[in-house]
């Protein structure tokens, strides 16, 4: 197998060199005003909504995509799309409904939102909560599944590479959320192109197989002759039969069942993900409303792409998998035993490509992971120091001290991930893993925002129980529901939980009269003609995808 040669080298490194040095000279320009957390974890104003929708799109598209999504696409196909397709339909509804309540009530993190609105116990839950996901689940998974690639592809050592990432993500992340935001754009740029670059010469590869030549466009129509069943965005139940990792099979209806990801708990994976995640949501607290409804709105438009650049490589990879190409390379050994690693079939393809897109496509990669390490990582400070360390341990901290302790936190999370990272290995397919764990959660966190948002009776007795209740409720439902998919489980848990909160809610008379205030005015729901026409424009093309690829 080839690995990385001289000019891929050159290429990676002249990326390395921009984003680092665009990075430091931005944070060099601010370095000598910067003492306020909100510059610091917000870039409070100085963040365009292009900047805002680049770094929406960086944060979020990471090794869980490239690796992850191109694992899953070669073993179910293209119906793993529905994540990104689906979180363009979820970034139009934040915009219009969640965003302008954020910041009328000058909202800088989502705990800050729950003490606001119920009371300081609901948001600590939360806050650690969120903590012990982003730390363990998140960014433990993305620093994972970027050093498997980066290691499938340059040949050094996992932990060289796991090492190598953190420190590049930390480079990014300690000049505070105006650097990330803005090395996002060249990142987000890299990746677009080399991610678009890697599918062009991936079909290339499909089409010289079949004897036609470097014809793309005819590799995409053998990708559909030759796996016509990875090209349905709705599965049936029995339908596909996919590697389950441990050299047997199961059901991908386990995995996405069915219309459930049309009107079903995918929406409430999406509504968690986008509109009350830290993470996503950081880069748009610190503008006005319609910069970051423009944001949002351009980040739904690049979303549209992103099956483009990591699902059809995975599909590209399955159809010369079958037909004989870089077999060993897909297998691994458990227990002695070797079967299909889905999750290999991206860094694998890599190594077919030629010499200097190769490094190209590298630096594509490493870009997306780097990015999304660092957003996570600023993420993971801001909890810990505005909603934690500021509450309980450092009350007269200065700006200046409160920035500090958010430089030690980034660090002190990156080195927790590089640690745990490697036990994350005998999992098959890694986004569906992010997905099952973060599943538990998602059920109470929406229905504590949603009923927060929308009904002004909704109790913090009730958000408290919805909040200690989620991962029980849905372990429960696991139980009782023998070989019930995740989706479906979040989704009988978030129905669960919205009736035990309305209920509590109902019945707690001295709680409603101590509701805090969040101020909702309807009237800034309305949206500008050209926002609105842009988000008819993104509907119309989602429902004509998911009638083609039914």
């Amino acid at each position: 197998m080839k690995q990385l040669e001289t000019l891929d080298y050159i290429v990676f490194l002249i990326y390395f060199v921009i984003v680092a040095g665009y990075g430091y000279w931005i944070y060099t320009k601010k370095k000598a005003k910067e003492v306020s957390t909100t510059d610091f974890f917000l870039a409070e104003g100085s963040l365009t909504w292009w900047a805002i929708g680049a770094s929406l799109i960086a944060s979020n598209i990471s090794a869980e995509q490239f690796i992850g999504m191109s694992g899953s696409g070669f073993a179910m196909g293209l119906a793993i799309a529905s994540y990104e397709w689906m979180a363009a339909a979820t970034l139009i509804v934040v915009a219009v409904f969640f965003m302008p309540i954020f910041l009328k009530n000058k909202i800088y993190t989502m705990p800050q939102f729950l003490a606001q609105r119920y009371n300081p116990t609901v948001a600590t839950i939360m806050a650690v909560f969120w903590l012990l996901v982003y730390i363990f689940v998140n960014l433990t998974s993305i620093l994972y599944l970027g050093a498997l690639a980066v290691q499938t592809v340059s040949g050094f050592s996992f932990t060289l590479c796991t090492i190598f990432l953190a420190i590049f993500a930390i480079v990014i992340t300690l000049g505070g959320m105006k650097v990330i935001g803005y090395t996002d754009v060249i990142q987000v740029l890299v990746l677009v192109l080399g991610g678009l670059a890697t599918t062009y010469l991936a079909l290339n590869l499909v089409s010289n197989h079949f004897g036609f030549g470097d014809n793309f466009l005819k590799g995409l129509s053998l990708l559909k002759e030759q796996a016509d069943d990875h090209f349905h965005m709705i599965l049936n139940q029995g339908q596909m039969m996919i590697p389950d990792g441990q050299g047997g099979t199961k059901d991908a209806y386990q995995d996405l069942p069915g219309i459930a990801v049309l009107v079903g708990a995918l929406w409430i994976a999406n509504l968690n993900y986008w509109g009350f995640n830290q993470y996503i949501t950081q880069r748009a607290l610190g503008a006005k409303l319609e910069v970051a409804r423009s944001g949002l709105l351009f980040a739904s438009f690049i979303k549209l792409l992103m099956p483009v650049i990591v699902v059809l490589p995975g599909i590209a990879a399955y159809v010369l998998y079958k037909e004989g190409v870089f077999q060993q390379e897909m297998m691994y050994d458990v227990g002695g035993k070797m079967v299909v690693k889905s999750d290999n079939a991206y860094p694998v393809l890599l190594n077919l490509l030629p010499v200097g897109l190769k490094g190209l496509s590298f630096a594509a990669l490493t870009a997306a992971i780097v990015a999304s390490l660092a957003g996570k990582a600023n993420s993971i400070s801001t909890i810990f120091t505005l909603d934690l360390y500021k509450k309980f341990f450092g009350k007269t901290a200065s700006e200046v001290q409160l920035v500090r302790i958010g430089r030690w936190a980034i660090v002190v999370a990156m080195v927790i991930a590089v640690m745990t990272a490697p036990q994350l290995q005998h999992f098959d397919q890694a986004f569906q893993f992010i997905q099952d764990f973060t599943g538990l959660i998602s059920p109470g966190v929406v229905a504590i925002f949603l009923l927060g948002f929308f009904w002004k009776k909704t109790t913090a007795n009730a958000a408290l129980v919805g909040a200690l209740a989620t991962i029980p409720t849905g372990l429960l439902i696991a139980e009782v529901f023998d070989n019930l998919p995740f989706m479906n489980r979040m989704g009988y848990t978030f129905l669960v939980l919205m009736a035990v909160m309305i209920i509590i809610s109902l019945l707690d008379k001295k709680g409603q009269q101590k509701v805090h205030g969040i101020e909702v005015d309807v009237s800034e729901f309305r949206t500008s003609t050209s926002f609105a026409i842009g988000a008819v424009f993104m509907i119309g093309i989602l429902a004509a995808l998911y009638i083609i690829f039914w």
